[in-house]
C-alpha cells in the first residue's frame, strides 16, 4: 500500500493555495502519518494526475519534501521514501529525544487542566486506534498528542525541527508499528500526562524521552 490511491478533498483555503504547495501539504501528511511505506516508488506523473497539477508543480513538491528528507530523489529523477539505516534511526531517535524534551520541559509551565484533559482525550484516541489495529491511526493520533503538548512550549522553531523528525520518521514507523504488533496503548503518554498534572519536571523529560526513543531503538535493533 503506498497511500497514493486515496481521493483528497482539500478545503477551501488548500484549494485556493498555490498548486505545488496543495500537493506538498498533502503529500508531506501522508508521508509523516506513515501513509506511504519505506522504499515505495512515486512518479511525478502519478501525482499530477491523482492532484489535478501539471508536472511542474508536482516536481516542485517532491523537491521541497527531498530537501526535508521526507522523499529521495535519485539523480535519474526516481522518487521514493527512504528506507533508513539503522545509523539513521538512531541518530533521529536521538535528535527527538533532544527535541522533544526539551518542548515538553517548557510546556509544563503552561500545562493547565485544560491542556490535560485534550491529552486524555487524544490518548483515549490512540487506544483506539491500537485496539482496532489502525497503523496509520495510531500514528497520526500519537503525533496529535505530541504536537498538543508541544504547541504549549512556545516555541515554534524548534517544534518545527521536531516535525521535520517525524517527516522523515513517517515509513519507517510504520514499518514499525507492524513489527511491535501492539495491542496496549502506549504507556509512558499515561506516564506523561501524570507528571504534567503533578508539576514533576524530571519525572515528565524521563517519561517523554522514553516514549519516543524505546520503539525507535527496537527497530533499529
Amino acid at each position: 500500500m503506498n497511500g497514493m490511491n486515496q481521493t483528497v478533498r482539500p478545503t477551501q483555503e488548500a484549494a485556493s493555495a498555490p498548486a505545488h504547495d496543495r500537493v506538498y501539504r498533502a503529500l508531506r501528511t501522508r508521508i509523516m502519518h506513515g501513509e506511504i511505506t519505506p522504499g515505495a516508488a512515486l512518479t511525478l506523473r502519478g501525482i499530477g494526475g491523482e492532484f489535478g497539477v501539471s508536472m511542474t508543480p508536482a516536481r516542485e513538491a517532491v523537491r521541497r519534501l527531498a530537501a526535508e528528507g521526507a522523499l529521495f530523489l535519485s539523480s535519474s529523477g526516481r522518487v521514493t521514501t527512504p528506507e533508513l539505516t539503522n545509523e539513521r534511526i538512531e541518530e533521529l531517535a536521538a535528535l527527538r529525544a533532544l527535541l522533544e524534551v526539551e518542548l515538553a520541559s517548557r510546556a509544563l509551565p503552561r500545562a493547565h487542566m485544560a491542556l490535560i484533559d485534550r491529552l486524555q482525550t487524544i490518548n483515549s484516541n490512540v487506544a483506539e486506534m491500537v485496539s482496532k489495529r489502525d497503523a496509520v491511526g495510531y500514528i497520526r493520533t500519537n503525533l496529535e498528542f505530541h504536537r498538543t503538548l508541544y504547541l504549549r512550549a512556545q516555541a515554534p522553531a524548534m517544534l518545527a525541527m521536531a516535525e521535520t523528525v517525524w517527516l522523515q520518521l513517517g515509513p519507517t514507523m510504520r514499518a514499525l508499528y507492524g513489527r511491535l504488533r501492539r495491542t496496549d496503548p502506549p504507556q509512558n503518554h499515561r506516564l506523561i500526562i501524570a507528571a504534567l498534572k503533578a508539576g514533576d519536571e524530571p519525572g515528565l523529560r524521563l517519561a517523554v524521552r522514553s516514549d519516543v526513543t524505546q520503539g525507535l531503538r527496537l527497530l533499529a535493533g
